[in-house]
């Protein structure tokens, strides 16, 4: 592929999935956006969700199976190296698209917070956890993770190469800082409807299965996540300040 087409479609990639992200935070915060998580239903409950559990189902499958070592060995067979995470990017967007476009609303109402402190305390949850998605990605390089450094550095027609293991900031304090935020970003709401919910505890599940998958592959590639691994815990920090881990562990 041509330097130039690379950086295209790195680039188009990206901006596709920021514009996700960002659609994102107004669809499960109920903000903003034409459509929502929430709203009012137009199916039987038992056709909704179905439909939600297909959505959910079809992102969890591509998010995990192109993010597999021997999916990818196969597919760059099929696809330029260089624009292999960009197109990962690009599918895991549009089966978020997908997932807001056709999703249903099944009605019903879990709780409600009316009392302004409890809905200002969700509502930072909210904020912080998508806050600390974003940042997460930033600490560990953000454009190396969406396919933008690749094609960037194909482009100047400089060699491609791994960023060194480092564990920066809420790294030190658990493995998984991304995943954190997502909790927050999924939970925190002072209206939780059914809908929320069932999309809540799928996506937290579906995270607590893949994380799984991740720490196999990391363990395999990363000899020095095996150190990490056992210093510094999955999700929940410890209060012992003296088992977490280093800046770089070599």
């Amino acid at each position: 592929m041509k330097r130039t087409l690379a950086l295209a479609f790195g680039s188009i990639s990206y901006i596709i999935f920021f514009a996700t992200f960002v659609y994102a935070i107004g669809f499960v915060g109920d903000l903003w956006v034409p459509k929502t998580i929430a709203g009012t239903p137009q199916l039987p409950l038992f056709d909704a969700f179905f439909i939600n559990a297909t959505l959910l189902a079809i992102f969890a499958v591509q998010h995990s199976v192109m993010a597999r070592p021997g999916f990818k060995r196969i597919w760059t067979k099929v696809i330029p190296q260089v624009i292999e995470r960009s197109t990962y990017v690009l599918t895991s967007s549009l089966a978020l698209i997908a997932l807001f476009w056709f999703w249903e609303p099944m009605g019903g109402v879990i709780w409600t917070i009316n009392d302004p402190l409890g809905k200002a305390l969700l509502y930072t949850g909210f904020a912080f956890g998508w806050a600390l998605v974003l940042v997460a990605t930033f600490l560990i390089s953000h454009f190396d993770l969406f396919g933008l450094r690749q094609v960037w550095l194909r482009f100047k027609n400089k060699p491609y190469s791994n960023l060194g293991f480092v564990t920066p900031g809420p790294y030190k304090l658990v493995r998984h800082p991304m995943y954190i935020g997502w909790f927050f970003a999924f939970w925190c709401t002072p209206v939780m409807t059914v809908t929320h919910l069932v999309f809540a505890l799928a996506t937290t599940v579906y995270i607590l299965i893949a994380i799984q998958f991740e720490e196999r592959d990391l363990a395999r590639e990363l000899p020095q996540y095996r150190a990490y691994k056992n210093q510094v815990p999955m999700l929940i920090p410890r209060l012992n300040k003296s088992r977490r881990g280093e800046d770089v562990i070599a």
